[in-house]
């Protein structure tokens, strides 16, 4: 009963690996693995049902569900706010107000991902958004200035995950809902292992800077007094300010995140006109390309949503799950193989699928096991932001695709070391859980 969905998922990931390597676009990719997936498990069909009819009709399903979305309205904007901020040159601006701050820091600019990516993560709550937005802000501008394009995708694709961790997280808000707990104590509770793990990032960005400082970073002695800290504040406050507008209508109540991406949009354009860099050429190619880059995204979303609904119908993913849970393992054993289990469905299935196909079976067992369901809804989250950068459906990896031009391969090999910092993080609240219970408990006390 266990073979056939097994061995199908191993051939669905191989099918991908084919298609996405022979530089066919990902969209039509995971929608074809979809419908191959399909055409080999159609012996399950009713008779009186055709797999053509069903692969048609489970397309238009998905295609409509996965763009249908008021929520997904967000990620335009968010990305035409950087758009604008990169074409207006206010991510020069930004850089350079930043770069007194972090001469004396290992890495110096290329922490900028890592800070960036924690900022928007706590404004847009999605992976995708704040990926595609930083990446266009900083990605150029690092490689412009001779910093490693490498590390600089490393870290953008590993920082990006942190939109599922700190919150707003639209993870966590399903997870709550499903599970019964509280999504402001899930809010909370992502707080220190999101920090931590945006540490960790630093920490190793520091290490290669002091390890392979020649082929890190650019040759630059430049000093720094304070005053020209304080000069800087002229290009920094300013940009500063626009988050502080985008954040504090969110956490004031005054905004959704989708109503604040239009809030981003309107400041990146005051900015834009106080810092006389405005133009209509300038606004028209921001517009082109926040438009380019929508629509790529939401081309995997549904290609992404489509191959999603195929798994769930095949049983992979309950087959799994079920396989698993039936095991009989200590608890420990046992999270360490559901670990590994989100892991292999992340290579085929998007992060929402993951957790609503898998939640109804394998939570019980993990309370039953003596594990807190608060403790395994950040658990699931750092499960879900791997998902985002693990082959060959990693969505962050495809957005950074799309906007850096580079081959999947070299984008993976980048992303390798953000993975693994990714486990050592899931091993230490897993053996110090008390990094996820700190602030929920003081917030109760």
């Amino acid at each position: 009963m266990i073979a056939d969905p097994l061995i199908l998922s191993i051939v669905l990931i191989v099918i991908m690996f084919v298609f996405l390597l022979s530089s066919i676009w990902i969209g039509i990719s995971l929608m074809l693995t979809g419908i191959i997936g399909m055409l080999l498990f159609d012996h399950n069909l009713p008779p009186v049902i055709s797999v053509y009819d069903k692969i048609g009709d489970l397309l238009a399903s998905s295609l409509y569900d996965a763009l249908n979305s008021w929520s997904l309205a967000a990620l335009p904007m968010f990305i035409l706010m950087g758009e604008i901020l990169y074409k207006s040159s206010i991510s020069t601006r930004l850089l350079n107000g930043l770069k007194p701050w972090l001469t004396h820091i290992p890495g110096k600019l290329l922490h900028v991902n890592v800070a960036a990516c924690s900022l928007f993560a706590a404004v847009s709550g999605s992976s995708a958004a704040t990926t595609a937005t930083v990446g266009k802000i900083t990605l150029d501008e690092l490689q412009s200035r001779g910093y490693s394009k490498t590390l600089a995708m490393g870290s953008l694709a590993g920082s990006g995950t942190l939109g599922y961790l700190i919150p707003p997280s639209l993870i966590m808000i399903i997870y709550g809902v499903l599970s019964d707990v509280s999504i402001g104590k899930l809010f909370v509770a992502g707080l220190i292992p999101g920090l931590l793990l945006a540490t960790l990032y630093s920490f190793y960005i520091m290490y290669k800077a002091t390890t392979d400082k020649e082929n890190v970073m650019p040759n630059d002695d430049e000093k720094y007094t304070f005053k020209d800290k304080l000069y800087s504040l002229k290009d920094l406050a300013p940009i500063f300010s626009l988050i502080g507008l985008v954040l504090g209508s969110i956490y004031g109540g005054f905004a959704t995140p989708t109503e604040a991406a239009a809030l981003g949009i309107l400041g990146s354009l005051l900015l834009a006109f106080y810092f006389k860099a405005l133009s209509l050429e300038i606004l028209k190619n921001a517009i082109l390309n926040s438009v380019k880059t929508s629509v790529m995204i939401g081309f995997i979303i549904a290609g992404a949503v489509f191959l999603s609904q195929v798994i769930g119908f095949l049983g992979i993913a309950r087959a799994m799950s079920e396989f698993i849970t039936g095991l009989g393992l200590s608890p420990l054993m046992l999270i360490l193989l559901i670990g590994i289990m989100y892991i292999i469905l992340g290579m085929i299935l998007e992060a929402i699928s993951i957790v609503v196909m898998t939640l109804p079976i394998v939570l019980p067992i993990v309370v039953l096991a003596g594990y807190d369901p608060l403790w395994f809804g950040i658990f699931l989250v750092f499960m879900v932001e791997m998902a985002q950068i693990t082959p060959p459906v990693g969505f962050s990896l495809f957005v950074i695709q799309g906007i850096s031009n580079e081959k999947i391969e070299t984008i993976l090999k980048a992303t390798f070391p953000f993975f693994i910092i990714m486990i050592i993080t899931v091993a230490l609240i897993t053996f110090f859980p008390e990094l996820v219970f700190f602030l929920p408990n003081k917030m109760i006390g």
